[in-house]
């Protein structure tokens, strides 16, 4: 039980860092897009940078893994911006 709870807290702690995360990212492209830069410059920008960092981090194999997850879930509508949340 106080390890169930335990993981519990790390899964909150995770969600709640990702979520500031998702702030820090959407300010970070509010001034891009004042500063005159179009979105699309502003995403291949943040995806070069975020893979750079997932090889750094996780090695190439582990940067393939990840693009092989966000595969799937692209496919499967996740990042839609017509996704419904239920």
């Amino acid at each position: 039980m106080m390890e169930a709870s335990l993981n519990d807290i790390d899964d909150m702690i995770v969600h709640e860092k990702m979520q500031a995360a998702l702030e820090y990212q959407n300010e970070a492209w509010a001034d891009g897009m004042a500063d005159g830069i179009e979105p699309e410059i502003i995403a291949d920008a943040a995806i070069v940078l975020a893979m750079r960092e997932t090889v750094r981090i996780h090695g190439e194999d582990g940067a393939e893994a990840m693009l092989d997850s966000l595969r799937e879930r692209i496919l499967a509508g996740e990042f839609s911006p017509k996704r419904c949340l239920q």
